[in-house]
Protein backbone atom coordinates (compact mmCIF):
# COMPACT_ATOMS: atom_id res chain seq x y z
CA UNK A 1 0.00 0.00 0.00
CA UNK A 2 2.86 2.60 1.06
CA UNK A 3 5.04 1.63 -2.29
CA UNK A 4 1.60 2.45 -4.07
CA UNK A 5 1.26 5.66 -2.40
CA UNK A 6 4.79 7.08 -3.23
CA UNK A 7 4.75 5.63 -6.99
CA UNK A 8 1.35 7.20 -7.44
CA UNK A 9 0.42 9.98 -5.03
CA UNK A 10 3.50 11.87 -3.74
CA UNK A 11 4.50 15.21 -5.35
CA UNK A 12 6.88 15.33 -7.75
CA UNK A 13 10.57 16.18 -6.72
CA UNK A 14 11.73 19.57 -7.59
CA UNK A 15 14.98 18.53 -8.60
CA UNK A 16 15.21 14.74 -9.82
CA UNK A 17 10.95 14.97 -10.94
CA UNK A 18 9.94 11.76 -11.05
CA UNK A 19 12.82 9.37 -11.00
CA UNK A 20 12.71 9.58 -7.47
CA UNK A 21 9.62 8.04 -6.97
CA UNK A 22 12.39 4.58 -7.03
CA UNK A 23 13.39 4.81 -3.43
CA UNK A 24 10.01 3.30 -2.68
CA UNK A 25 11.90 0.06 -3.43
CA UNK A 26 15.20 0.78 -3.60
CA UNK A 27 15.75 2.10 -0.17
CA UNK A 28 13.74 -0.90 1.60
CA UNK A 29 15.56 -3.05 -0.10
CA UNK A 30 18.87 -1.92 0.78
CA UNK A 31 18.12 -1.15 4.29
CA UNK A 32 17.06 -5.26 4.26
CA UNK A 33 20.47 -6.50 2.26
CA UNK A 34 21.89 -5.02 5.25
CA UNK A 35 19.60 -5.86 8.10
CA UNK A 36 19.52 -9.70 6.70
CA UNK A 37 23.68 -9.60 6.87
CA UNK A 38 23.64 -8.85 10.21
CA UNK A 39 21.22 -11.14 11.43
CA UNK A 40 23.31 -13.55 9.85
CA UNK A 41 25.94 -12.58 11.68
CA UNK A 42 24.47 -12.31 14.97
CA UNK A 43 23.36 -16.24 14.33
CA UNK A 44 26.79 -17.03 13.27
CA UNK A 45 28.43 -15.81 16.58
CA UNK A 46 25.33 -17.33 18.40
CA UNK A 47 26.16 -20.73 16.86
CA UNK A 48 29.70 -20.74 17.38
CA UNK A 49 29.69 -20.11 20.93
CA UNK A 50 26.83 -21.98 21.93
CA UNK A 51 25.98 -24.48 19.34
CA UNK A 52 22.80 -23.45 18.80
CA UNK A 53 21.80 -25.62 15.96
CA UNK A 54 18.40 -23.10 15.08
CA UNK A 55 21.24 -20.87 14.54
CA UNK A 56 23.03 -22.15 11.81
CA UNK A 57 19.53 -23.39 10.34
CA UNK A 58 18.86 -19.40 10.62
CA UNK A 59 22.14 -18.43 8.53
CA UNK A 60 21.29 -20.70 5.24
CA UNK A 61 17.85 -19.68 5.86
CA UNK A 62 18.33 -16.14 5.44
CA UNK A 63 21.28 -16.15 3.01
CA UNK A 64 19.08 -16.75 -0.83
CA UNK A 65 16.43 -13.79 0.99
CA UNK A 66 19.05 -11.38 1.36
CA UNK A 67 20.53 -12.21 -1.64
CA UNK A 68 17.18 -11.13 -3.25
CA UNK A 69 16.96 -7.94 -1.49
CA UNK A 70 20.20 -6.97 -2.21
CA UNK A 71 19.23 -7.87 -5.78
CA UNK A 72 16.24 -5.68 -5.87
CA UNK A 73 18.60 -2.99 -4.54
CA UNK A 74 21.63 -2.99 -6.90
CA UNK A 75 18.68 -3.28 -10.13
CA UNK A 76 16.24 -0.61 -8.71
CA UNK A 77 19.67 1.43 -8.02
CA UNK A 78 20.70 1.11 -11.79
CA UNK A 79 17.22 2.34 -12.99
CA UNK A 80 17.02 5.39 -10.24
CA UNK A 81 20.87 6.27 -11.96
CA UNK A 82 19.84 6.23 -15.30
CA UNK A 83 17.79 10.12 -15.30
CA UNK A 84 19.73 11.05 -12.07
CA UNK A 85 23.96 10.03 -13.21
CA UNK A 86 23.18 9.39 -16.72
CA UNK A 87 24.01 5.52 -16.52
CA UNK A 88 22.95 2.95 -15.25
CA UNK A 89 26.23 2.19 -13.41
CA UNK A 90 29.46 3.32 -11.88
CA UNK A 91 32.13 1.91 -9.93
CA UNK A 92 31.33 3.87 -6.71
CA UNK A 93 31.66 3.13 -3.45
CA UNK A 94 28.53 2.58 -2.15
CA UNK A 95 27.49 0.38 -5.30
CA UNK A 96 30.59 -1.49 -5.31
CA UNK A 97 30.72 -2.67 -2.01
CA UNK A 98 26.88 -3.53 -2.53
CA UNK A 99 27.62 -5.61 -5.21
CA UNK A 100 30.45 -7.59 -3.39
CA UNK A 101 27.34 -8.30 -0.43
CA UNK A 102 25.46 -9.72 -3.32
CA UNK A 103 28.41 -12.19 -4.24
CA UNK A 104 29.72 -13.13 -0.85
CA UNK A 105 25.30 -14.17 -0.56
CA UNK A 106 25.76 -16.13 -3.79
CA UNK A 107 29.16 -17.57 -2.68
CA UNK A 108 27.77 -18.62 1.23
CA UNK A 109 25.08 -20.24 -0.94
CA UNK A 110 26.74 -22.18 -3.47
CA UNK A 111 29.70 -22.98 -0.74
CA UNK A 112 26.96 -24.28 2.04
CA UNK A 113 25.18 -26.62 -0.74
CA UNK A 114 28.74 -27.77 -2.14
CA UNK A 115 29.24 -29.53 1.69
CA UNK A 116 27.99 -33.43 2.65
CA UNK A 117 28.79 -32.80 5.62
CA UNK A 118 26.44 -30.09 7.50
CA UNK A 119 28.03 -29.61 10.56
CA UNK A 120 31.55 -28.70 8.90
CA UNK A 121 29.63 -26.28 6.62
CA UNK A 122 28.13 -25.04 9.32
CA UNK A 123 30.82 -23.87 11.09
CA UNK A 124 32.64 -22.60 7.70
CA UNK A 125 29.62 -20.68 6.56
CA UNK A 126 29.39 -18.92 10.30
CA UNK A 127 33.44 -18.36 10.41
CA UNK A 128 33.31 -16.42 6.81
CA UNK A 129 29.61 -14.49 7.53
CA UNK A 130 31.48 -13.12 10.77
CA UNK A 131 34.89 -12.36 8.17
CA UNK A 132 32.09 -10.73 5.97
CA UNK A 133 30.80 -8.80 7.89
CA UNK A 134 33.22 -5.96 7.40
CA UNK A 135 31.39 -4.85 4.83
CA UNK A 136 28.53 -3.96 6.22
CA UNK A 137 30.02 -0.72 7.69
CA UNK A 138 31.69 -0.07 4.80
CA UNK A 139 28.49 0.11 2.59
CA UNK A 140 27.08 2.37 5.36
CA UNK A 141 30.00 4.84 5.22
CA UNK A 142 30.51 5.02 2.06
CA UNK A 143 29.43 7.59 1.04
CA UNK A 144 31.15 9.82 4.08
CA UNK A 145 34.56 8.22 3.87
CA UNK A 146 35.01 8.35 0.07
CA UNK A 147 33.68 10.74 -3.02
CA UNK A 148 30.97 9.08 -4.63
CA UNK A 149 27.93 9.83 -6.41
CA UNK A 150 25.85 7.87 -3.80
CA UNK A 151 23.86 10.95 -1.86
CA UNK A 152 24.03 10.69 1.82
CA UNK A 153 21.29 8.86 3.83
CA UNK A 154 18.40 11.46 3.67
CA UNK A 155 17.08 9.09 7.31
CA UNK A 156 19.67 9.04 10.27
CA UNK A 157 18.97 8.37 13.76
CA UNK A 158 20.69 11.08 14.91
CA UNK A 159 19.46 14.06 12.67
CA UNK A 160 16.17 15.70 11.18
CA UNK A 161 15.27 13.44 8.07
CA UNK A 162 16.31 15.23 4.78
CA UNK A 163 13.57 14.18 2.83
CA UNK A 164 9.82 16.31 2.91
CA UNK A 165 7.33 14.31 5.36
CA UNK A 166 4.55 13.72 2.57
CA UNK A 167 7.70 11.76 0.62
CA UNK A 168 8.83 10.88 4.18
CA UNK A 169 5.91 8.40 5.50
CA UNK A 170 4.86 6.25 2.68
CA UNK A 171 8.99 5.84 2.42
CA UNK A 172 8.99 4.38 6.50
CA UNK A 173 5.56 2.34 5.24
CA UNK A 174 7.44 1.22 2.54
CA UNK A 175 10.29 0.17 4.79
CA UNK A 176 8.13 -1.17 7.65
CA UNK A 177 5.92 -2.90 4.77
CA UNK A 178 8.95 -4.99 3.57
CA UNK A 179 10.44 -5.77 7.01
CA UNK A 180 7.40 -7.63 7.37
CA UNK A 181 7.11 -9.88 4.41
CA UNK A 182 10.77 -10.29 4.85
CA UNK A 183 10.08 -11.71 8.40
CA UNK A 184 7.28 -13.71 6.61
CA UNK A 185 10.12 -15.22 4.03
CA UNK A 186 12.71 -15.68 6.67
CA UNK A 187 9.95 -18.07 9.08
CA UNK A 188 8.89 -20.07 6.05
CA UNK A 189 12.83 -20.71 4.77
CA UNK A 190 13.91 -21.62 8.49
CA UNK A 191 10.99 -24.10 8.85
CA UNK A 192 12.25 -25.61 5.16
CA UNK A 193 15.86 -26.09 6.82
CA UNK A 194 14.11 -27.14 9.88
CA UNK A 195 12.42 -29.63 8.33
CA UNK A 196 15.08 -30.63 5.42
CA UNK A 197 18.14 -30.91 8.46
CA UNK A 198 15.80 -33.19 10.68
CA UNK A 199 14.32 -35.39 8.15
CA UNK A 200 15.35 -37.91 10.37
CA UNK A 201 13.93 -37.66 13.19
CA UNK A 202 10.72 -39.39 14.34
CA UNK A 203 9.04 -35.99 15.10
CA UNK A 204 9.71 -34.77 11.65
CA UNK A 205 7.92 -37.62 9.85
CA UNK A 206 4.97 -37.56 12.16
CA UNK A 207 4.74 -33.65 11.30
CA UNK A 208 4.90 -34.75 7.43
Amino acid sequence: MSIIWGLFFTPEDFVQGNSYRIIYLHVPASFLSQTLYLAMAISSITYLIWRVKLAAYLIIAIAPIGAMTTFIALISGSIWGIPTWGTWWQWDARITSTLILFIMYLGLISLHNSFSNHEKADKLLSWLVIVGAVNIPIIKKSVDWWSTLHQSASITLTDKPSIDPVMLYPLMGSIIGFFGLVICLVLLSSKYQILHREKNKSWVKDYV
